[in-house]
Order: structure tokens, then C-alpha cells, then sequence
């Protein structure tokens, strides 16, 4: 074994030690292969195809056919490169499906940044005010703490423009002097931080229009599907940290060129931007050690943080912008959710509402505007497609919906292509779909193979065995289907769920008739069937109508945090408001989980 090897990727050659893995040499160079598991093997969705002599792990059979090893398949975190090698990487989905808006409620127009154009006179002999004064005393209605920046760019702005200039106010900072008269031209971005998915919107300050809406995939992606997986990444490998920060920024950054670019706006004109992200991504992209969040007791570095800047995030936009960062209420229920709470009106509203945040970790919120009770479920990453023998993310080729009859199979698939695989909303479908018609019992078992011919002829011949496993075919070519395991990851996902909202209600003393509207908010909720959200027993069975899909939520809250500053007072009142109850600490959570782990019959 030498001690180094090259390992030749499309775009260019690196050096790493040998016996290093594909997955980790790609990592550290930032080239981006599939993963949900962060590189541990278990989900088998970091596939390559190599060029070279690397040997064929106990996992590789499992995930690759016999012709697809022969031609050099393998998982990309158990392939130990020894010597040189190619390889050759599938192209990353970057842009799932996902929500860009979302529930919200009108605002008073009153942001943060202000312009005031201001024609001062000029000095002489016998006025010889300093040119800052001069400005400030214009600007005599404001209490301003003044950035150098804008003492550095006041004289010439001044004598270049004739003494009539705009200031650059930010809450109470002058930012930034400008020549001329620019006070019609000043944006914000308001930024979704998911753990899948970031979303940025670019709004007109001036008019509290949207002027472009950008997502993309979280650049963290590899280092795992989940907050957990994150965090354990940065405790096992002391660069990690960085590295997690610095796909942070590269994902926000892209997002700003992206929508910057498409509403024809400079960069140096967007003076604010908004952050929601719940506390693990928040604390990454600033660079701020996770740890704490994983393990007992879940400490927060902080619940409000200090002055933050935008290139603190590594956006570059007007270099005195500040960036506006969400409070949190606890390391699993972050600033992501007080934004879903305020723009859905959680503390407005005085029916009682139950807010669903369904991702890898779901955050529940109960409340009818006097009491607001939150908590935190650990849902897994099984509604993202990861953990699920044919799962991918949804984007284009993966089945979103699903529909089952007794002798036939219909497919919905995003972008209308070639089925490639599962997505989150299609699983919920396909397992309701044969709970409805009976191949799955409540228990969440397939029918026996000889029942099912009996009752189910048209339908029986897709009920096969694939690895010693059950599993019910969707699609032939390629083979996509639903296994047994994959109906119990999601029944683990929706008992989690059903748990936590069961235990609020009975915090509060009420029961699921008493529930007026459910809101099911991220992009899952956005693209989940309620019926069949219902028909699995992962929401309140109550009338399907008052079961709303809220969209992205969280980045609505941003955005009414940039059009209004009177919204921040708001985010802040939340946490005095919100009584978090934690589910890890009850003994009888085990007990209660199983319990709703069936369907309901």
C-alpha cells in the first residue's frame, strides 16, 4: 500500500492518504456525493462507479446487482481507495421540490432599512461644521450610531453629488452614504435554512414585494440527512465543523447570486437579510460548536444571539448589512418554528390549532391564542425518502403520489419523467393506499402471498420476495417498490409524531375533536395528502377540509421580519409565551410511542 493515491473525479484529480474512503476524499474536497447516513453505511445511497482496484464490502451486494459490481458499482463510504483510481459520480439533485411560500398574514410596511435623501448646504470659511455633522444634524429626528464605513464614503459622496446624498440607516446604524438620490432602491433577503432544503426570497423594501424566489439543497447534504448525524460528524472529526460552516455559506451565497441575478438587482443594494433555521443549522452556519444540542441535557449556545452581519454567513451583499437571526425556544424547537409561529398567527388565532412541522425531526406547536404549548418529536429522516429501500429526495423521477385499486397501480412522478425511485409523500401514499384496500394490515404487515392471490388477483403477483424480503412492486423497470422495512421506518415516524401531539392535548386538556385546524407546514406538509395523513393516524383525524398545508412557513416569518420591525417584537414575545415540554424525559414516551405505532383500524 502506498502512502498516498490519487483519485481522479470528473472535474479534477486529489491526493489523499490510502485507505482513505471515496466519500470522505470527496467530502474534504467539496465534491458532492448522495448521502443521508453521513458516511456510515447505512443508507446506501452513496453510490459511484469506480475505475480501479477497490474491493467489494459486505454492504455492496445488497445495493448493487452482480453486473453492476462487474462494472465497478460501489458505496462510496465503504470504498477504501489503495491505490489510484477513478470515479465517476451521479449528478447531486441540488434543487428538490420543495415549498417557496407559505401561510402568512399582512404587515405593516415599516422595515428596518430606511433611506433619507438629504440635500445639505455646503461649508465655508465661516461654517466649517464637519461634513458627518452636517448629515447628522439632517437627520435630526434619528439617534444614529455611525458605521466608518460611512464616514470613509461621506466627503466624496458629498462633493461629487453637489451635497445632496441618502443615508444608509439600518434600525439605528448609519451604514453606508450614497451619492445622489437612492432611496427608492433597497432590498432584503429572507432566508429559509433548512436541513434539506434553503430557500431565499428577495424582497423590494421599498414596496414589500417579492422580487425573486430561489431554493436549492443544503449543501451539508453529505454529512447526513439529519441534525444528529451532523452533530455527531463534528464530534468525531474535529475539521468538521468548518467544513459543515462552510457549505453553510456556500449554500446561502449561491442563493443569494441566484436571485440577485434574476431580478436584475446589485448585490451592494440588498442592506438586510433574515435567518430562520432551526438552532443546529442556525449554530453551524455561524460557526458556533454543536455538540451541546446533541447530547443531554440539549443546551443552546444561546437562545438570542448578539449582533449578527451578513457576511458573518458568508453572504456577500452590502458589507454593513446586518443579518436578523430568529430566537429560539429550545435546541429542537428553533428559530424556524417561532417564524412558522409567527406568520401562522399561533398566538393570534383563539381557535385551538395544531401546528406540524413533519421533517427529520418534527416540531409540534398546540395553542389557541391565550396558551401555547410546544415540543419536539424525532421523527427520522424516513419522510425525506432516506432510510427507504427505493427513497430519493423529491425531486425529478421520484413517485410523489401513489394510487391503489384492487387489480391496478397509478403513479404520479415529479417532472413527469422515468420513475426513479420513492419520495416522502409517495411512501405516505403507498402505505395508506394498502391499508385502504387491505394488503396492509394495521400492524403495518403485508398479506400473505396466497390470501393475496385469493383476494387480490390483479394485484398479487407485485407482493414479492427481493433480498429474504416482503415487499409490494410499484414499478417494474426499474424495480421501485415498497418493502417491509420501509413500512416499519415510517410507522417509527408517524408514532413519533402522533406521540407528541397526543401528549400536548393532554397538557392541555383537550382531545382531537376539540382541534379546529391542523397546519402541516415545510415542504412535506406542503405535498402530503391529508386524507391519507389521517388514514395513517399521523394527524388528528378530524375533517379533512380543516387540515391546511402551510407551506414554507418559516421563511414567510422571515420575510415579515424584514418588512416589519414591529414582527421582531413579536418573534421575541414567543418565548415568553411558549411552554416547551420535553417528550425525552417521560418515562412513559416508550409505552406511549408503541401504542401508535399501528394504523388505525
Amino acid at each position: 500500500m502506498t502512502d498516498r493515491v490519487r483519485i481522479s473525479f470528473a472535474d479534477r484529480e486529489v491526493r489523499v492518504p490510502a485507505g482513505v474512503t471515496v466519500f470522505d476524499a470527496a467530502s474534504w474536497n467539496g465534491i458532492a456525493i448522495d448521502s443521508t447516513c453521513g458516511g456510515h453505511g447505512t443508507c446506501r445511497k452513496c453510490k459511484v462507479r469506480v475505475d480501479g482496484d477497490v474491493t467489494v464490502s459486505t454492504s455492496d451486494p445488497r445495493a448493487f446487482s452482480t453486473d453492476e459490481l462487474a462494472a465497478g458499482w460501489r458505496l462510496a463510504c465503504l470504498a477504501a481507495a489503495t491505490s489510484d483510481i477513478a470515479v465517476e459520480v451521479p449528478p447531486l439533485a441540488t434543487r428538490p421540490k420543495a415549498a417557496t411560500v407559505g401561510v402568512g398574514r399582512q404587515v405593516i410596511l415599516r422595515p428596518a432599512v430606511q433611506k433619507r435623501c438629504v440635500e445639505l448646504t455646503e461649508p465655508t470659511l465661516s461654517d466649517q461644521q464637519s461634513d458627518l455633522e452636517r448629515l447628522l444634524a439632517a437627520l435630526d429626528d434619528l439617534e444614529l450610531t455611525v458605521d466608518l464605513r460611512a464616514v470613509r464614503n461621506l466627503p466624496k459622496a458629498l462633493r461629487d453629488n453637489d451635497f445632496r446624498v441618502t443615508a444608509v440607516v439600518v434600525d439605528d446604524r448609519l451604514v453606508d452614504v450614497e451619492p445622489g438620490d437612492t432611496s427608492e432602491t433597497r432590498f432584503g433577503i429572507a432566508f429559509d435554512l433548512g436541513t434539506t432544503t434553503a430557500v431565499a426570497t428577495l424582497l423590494d423594501l421599498s414596496t414589500g414585494t417579492p422580487a425573486a424566489v430561489r431554493s436549492m439543497l443544503n449543501a451539508q447534504q453529505p454529512f447526513g440527512a439529519d441534525v444528529i448525524t451532523r452533530i455527531s460528524a463534528t464530534m468525531l472529526d474535529p475539521k468538521a465543523l468548518g467544513r459543515l460552516t462552510a457549505r453553510a455559506h456556500e449554500t446561502l451565497a449561491a442563493l443569494t447570486a441566484e436571485v440577485c441575478a434574476d431580478a436584475g438587482v446589485d448585490p451592494r443594494t440588498v442592506y438586510e437579510i433574515a435567518l430562520a433555521g432551526n438552532a443546529t443549522m442556525t449554530q453551524l452556519a455561524l460557526g458556533i460548536e454543536p455538540e451541546p444540542l446533541g447530547v443531554a441535557p440539549f443546551v443552546m449556545a444561546t437562545r438570542s444571539l448578539p449582533r449578527v452581519l451578513a457576511s458573518d454567513l458568508g453572504v456577500s451583499v452590502h458589507p454593513g448589512a446586518p443579518a436578523y437571526t430568529f430566537p429560539a425556544l429550545g435546541a429542537y424547537v428553533g428559530g424556524d418554528i417561532v417564524a412558522g409561529m409567527l406568520a401562522s398567527g399561533m398566538d393570534r388565532d383563539k381557535r385551538l390549532r395544531l401546528f406540524v412541522d413533519v421533517g427529520t425531526n418534527c416540531e409540534i406547536v398546540l395553542g389557541d391564542g391565550h396558551r401555547l404549548l410546544a415540543t419536539a418529536a424525532p421523527a427520522g429522516p424516513a419522510f425525506e425518502g432516506a432510510a427507504i429501500r427505493c427513497g430519493m429526495r423529491a425531486s425529478d423521477g421520484a413517485i410523489e403520489v401513489v394510487k391503489i385499486t384492487a387489480d391496478d397501480v397509478t403513479l404520479q412522478v415529479i417532472g413527469d419523467a422515468d420513475p426513479l425511485g420513492l419520495c416522502g409523500s409517495g411512501l405516505v401514499d403507498a402505505v395508506a393506499e394498502l391499508v385502504a384496500i387491505g394488503l396492509l394490515d394495521s400492524s403495518g404487515r403485508l398479506m400473505a402471498a396466497d390470501l393475496a392471490a385469493e383476494k387480490f388477483p390483479g394485484l398479487a403477483d407485485r407482493l414479492r420476495e427481493v433480498n429474504g424480503e416482503r415487499v409490494f412492486v410499484l414499478h417494474e423497470e426499474p424495480m421501485i417498490y415498497l418493502s417491509q422495512r420501509d413500512v416499519r421506518e415510517l410507522q417509527f415516524a408517524k408514532a413519533a409524531i402522533a406521540t407528541g401531539w397526543r401528549l400536548l392535548l393532554e397538557e392541555f386538556d383537550a382531545s382531537e375533536s376539540d382541534i379546529q385546524q391542523v397546519l402541516l407546514a415545510g415542504s412535506f406538509g406542503s405535498y402530503l395528502s391529508p386524507a391519507n395523513a389521517v388514514r395513517i393516524g399521523l394527524v388528528p383525524d378530524i375533517a379533512v377540509l380543516r387540515i391546511v398545508s402551510a407551506g414554507n412557513v418559516a421563511g414567510e416569518g422571515a420575510k415579515m421580519t424584514l418588512l416589519s420591525v414591529r414582527e421582531r417584537a413579536g418573534a421575541r414575545a414567543l418565548l415568553e409565551e411558549v411552554r416547551y415540554v420535553e417528550l425525552s424525559d417521560r418515562t412513559d414516551f416508550n409505552d406511549r410511542f408503541i401504542e401508535q405505532l399501528a394504523f388505525p383500524g
